[in-house]
């Protein structure tokens, strides 16, 4: 069939196989190239929670082909049909699998509930299957708990939570770009009430990401020096109406509670978490979030035009050999570099004050049609179409694709 994007709202409900897997292969070669022979402490066994998107993704890539980890991944995909492409995290799993068999690098993917207590057992079996086939100790290194979900069941309970992107307190109106015209639009939300605020901190926040790593523990597949790393976002003051002090950012602290408890756990042992700012990006989400695509078009041209824009590989990259296993950090965890709240900081260079500062002056000065000169509009709606698959470099879209395969 051929396969063309469908977006209603920001939101695209479909991906394209070929193009999936094209993004996938050249994260492949970038850790290749800026990973292998870095670091004097390297990762052999590595989970990721949320591994099939995003910095997921990009993080599993980054540790089997940088390091040549043997990996599991866990992410909740819906797979294709005959009739029907899959979902984007559905390809790009198919496509690292397939690499990394190629280069005989072991590595045991699993679709399924990662909040549920099933999955957590599945994860320590196939684990050890992943080290067997490495012919390694089934003793994990780093677990990367990169999950995004709108829904959560709790395990004890049965009961069933959604989170929600509001503002706290009075509702939120601001500008905002419709990515698929390149026009102005005003996005906005309804305060939460604190009904959705808790739901969303039980979805989005750090209880599931404690009960993991109490479970690999439990069940003896943890190593005795094992980092773990959980994402967030801070971003600028004119965000935080929306984000840092809405529902999503309650969520993060709650993320951070976590990483303090998982810490107070593992006191005395040379186990350590840390969370890890990470820089705007676009995802799935962010074109929803009102503000945020506006904001990362201007912030996009600035970098850009520094030379100071990176993706979720060259993230990766960065907090793998500049971070968790640079030089600095060695074999003692106390020597990863941290900031005063003891997290690491991914986004540096989008925080830069020059960067800032020319980011907003950019939102001041943009009106009407200078929207496509003089911001990145044009490279937001790339990436969104690329995360689905689309507007892929050497894709030919106007050849017939099958859904059920990755070329």
């Amino acid at each position: 069939m051929i396969i063309k994007p469908m977006v209603r709202n920001n939101i695209c409900i479909n991906s394209h196989p070929a193009g999936c897997a094209a993004v996938v292969r050249r994260q492949i070669e970038y850790a290749k190239k800026n990973l292998a022979g870095t670091g004097t402490k390297k990762p052999s066994l590595v989970l990721v929670i949320g591994c099939s998107t995003g910095y997921g993704l990009a993080s599993r890539v980054c540790a089997a082909f940088g390091y040549g980890a043997a990996t599991v991944g866990i992410s909740f995909e819906k797979p294709a049909s005959a009739s029907k492409p899959g979902t984007p995290g559905w390809y790009n799993n198919l496509t690292f699998d397939a690499e990394a068999a190629k280069a005989g690098i072991a590595s045991r993917t699993l679709d399924g509930d990662a909040f549920s207590d099933a999955m957590k057992e599945n994860a320590a079996a196939a684990v050890k299957e992943a080290a067997a086939a490495a012919g390694i100790p089934p003793q994990i290194d780093l677990v990367i708990y990169s999950l995004a979900s709108p829904v959560r069941v709790d395990p004890k309970t049965g009961v069933m939570y959604k989170s929600v992107i509001k503002p706290i307190g009075s509702a939120y109106s601001g500008k905002s770009i419709d990515m698929m015209t390149a026009k102005f639009i005003t996005a906005g939300a309804e305060g939460a009430t604190e009904e959705e605020i808790a739901n969303t901190v039980k979805v989005m926040g750090g209880e599931d990401w404690e009960l993991w790593m109490d479970a690999l523990a439990a069940s003896g597949v943890l190593s005795p020096s094992a980092r773990t790393v959980a994402y967030t976002y801070i971003g600028p003051e004119l965000s935080w109406a929306i984000y840092k002090n809405g529902t999503i950012g309650r969520a993060k602290e709650d993320l951070e509670r976590a990483c303090r408890d998982i810490n107070r756990r593992f006191a005395g042992s040379d186990r350590r978490a840390w969370i890890s700012v990470n820089k705007a990006l676009v995802t799935r989400a962010s074109a929803v979030i009102p503000v945020i695509p506006f904001y990362v078009s201007c912030l996009f041209r600035v970098m850009k035009e520094k030379g100071l824009h990176e993706g979720c590989v060259e993230q990766i990259v960065r907090l793998y050999r500049d971070r968790l296993y640079s030089a600095q950090a060695g074999d003692s965890p106390s020597g990863v570099p941290v900031d005063s709240e003891g997290r690491i900081r991914l986004d540096d260079l989008e925080m830069r004050e020059d960067v800032q500062r020319e980011t907003l002056a950019r939102m001041s000065s943009v009106a009407g049609d200078a929207i496509l000169t003089d911001t990145d509009a044009a490279g937001f709606r790339h990436d969104f179409l690329e995360a689905h698959g689309f507007d892929v470099e050497g894709i030919d879209y106007q050849k017939d694709a099958d859904p059920l395969r990755v070329n």
